[in-house]
């Protein structure tokens, strides 16, 4: 520990839920043939129901091209015929009203490359982002990492009042306060954070609070970062791309990042985009990406699937969003037998479970006993805490998952639920609409 230095301490200190789960699934796996007793994994978000299609495609000859090139150096911020063909795809997909610039893009391995470089190119140690709570954590690691940047948290609520109709509901006056907090604690806060569709929550933002955000940053000079991994992987077609809007104010300070690890179940392929009209930013985000660059190989497969629209059009989208409502609906069904009320949220990937009558109280030690009982089982499931939740006792579930792997889980889980003791906490369904709930 002595010979690390202050940023390696704080880094080694640091305790990650999310990646605590995922490590104790990668060492003992579930497998029905070869280790059946092994840990399930739902709290990593994984698309496990698309394998089949991407391997027919990812199989085919034209994948399979190499040339010297490939294997050579290439531009950092990713091969010109890879960012101009991305720059195509995002025009379409985000309905832009304008073609993209395909300048105005860089091709990291993954995104969380990319908030790395772009948090530490847009602030200075020591400043704050703004970021709705709950909320994947992982973006205070990655921020920080580099830029040494705080996080300043809009906790957000179940509670259903006149003014909220929905709970954790994001408002303008919400960030309002978190920026006086932040004043109050001396931060800077230099750029708001979202996440669209929102991971825990699965909401989908409106084009009218999505413009309200912005217009609130633009009082403020800040910038604003808009993640939407999740984008392609809503099932009712009802998402807003940032990307689709015109006449906004503060374009130079607006940053778009998306990347196939969700949406085309790529996870370990590590290939995120970054979009932005600020030629200030893609300058030293193109130094920066010298050191997170995708392999050629890599780009050029990505290439030929971005570019094959009728399989993107006729095939994969509407077949993977029909998977992912089915077992989704699985998911809710079997959930709604054990008495586990859920958001109704458009997302196809994952669901923000209510699990607090099972704490034995209302409190984040009960949370993380009832999480530890969930790891005793072979079970790991996401808690309410790794999302820096306000309320005890809520839990993110991935979905997508394969319908032999759910059966699984579910008689686990409610193996865990009969056994341990509850409280007389009322259930969320008794204080929602029924539209808010499966």
């Amino acid at each position: 520990m002595e010979s690390l230095s202050v940023r390696g301490r704080e880094i080694d200190s640091e305790i990650d839920l999310l990646e605590q789960g995922f490590l104790m699934c990668l060492e003992d796996p579930y497998d029905k043939h070869s280790n059946p007793q092994g840990f399930v994994n739902i709290g990593t978000t994984e698309n496990k129901v698309c394998f089949d299609l991407l391997k027919e495609r990812l199989t085919r000859p034209d994948m399979t091209y190499l040339e010297p090139a490939l294997l050579g150096y290439n531009d950092f911020v990713g091969m010109k015929s890879l960012r101009e063909e991305a720059a195509r795809f995002l025009t379409d997909y985000c309905h832009s009203p304008v073609p993209l610039n395909p300048n105005n893009i860089i091709i990291m391995n993954g995104c969380c490359s990319i908030l790395c470089a772009l948090s530490s190119v847009i602030c200075n140690p020591g400043d704050g982002f703004l970021t709705p709570t709950p909320y994947y954590s992982g973006i205070a690691l990655y921020t920080g990492a580099y830029s040494g940047l705080q996080p300043v948290y809009v906790h957000l609520n179940s509670q259903v009042t006149e003014d909220h109709s929905l709970p954790f509901s994001l408002t303008i006056q919400r960030l309002e306060e978190g920026m006086e907090k932040a004043r109050q604690q001396g931060i800077r806060v230099k750029v708001l954070i979202l996440i669209n569709p929102q991971n825990p929550l699965g909401e989908v933002y409106s084009p009218y609070l999505l413009k309200e955000c912005l217009e609130f940053a633009s009082r403020y000079s800040l910038h604003v970062i808009l993640d939407e991994i999740y984008m392609l992987s809503v099932m009712n077609n009802d998402f807003t791309s940032v990307l689709s809007f015109q006449d906004l104010p503060d374009p130079k300070r607006r940053h778009f990042i998306w990347g196939l690890s969700k949406d085309f179940g790529m996870n370990g392929l590590r290939v995120g985009m970054l979009y932005t009209e600020n030629k200030h930013v893609v300058h030293p985000m193109s130094r920066l990406a010298n050191f997170h660059q995708c392999s050629g190989t890599t780009q050029y497969m990505v290439y030929q699937l971005l570019r094959d629209r009728d399989w993107l059009d006729n095939v994969f989208f509407p077949t993977n969003k029909e998977l992912l409502r089915e077992s989704q609906t699985a998911m809710v069904t079997g959930l709604e037998e054990l008495k586990i009320p859920v958001l109704h949220r458009s997302t196809g990937m994952y669901v923000w479970a209510d699990f607090r009558k099972f704490l034995t109280s209302q409190t984040f030690e009960a949370e993380m006993d009832l999480w530890k009982r969930f790891i005793a089982e072979k079970l790991c499931i996401a808690p309410g805490k790794a999302f820096v939740c306000s309320e005890p006792g809520w839990f993110r579930l991935t979905t997508c998952i394969p319908s032999d792997i759910l059966q699984v889980f579910l008689e686990r889980l409610k193996k865990v639920l009969q056994c341990g003791p509850q409280s007389n906490h009322s259930s969320i369904s008794q204080k929602m609409n029924a539209s808010d709930i499966y």
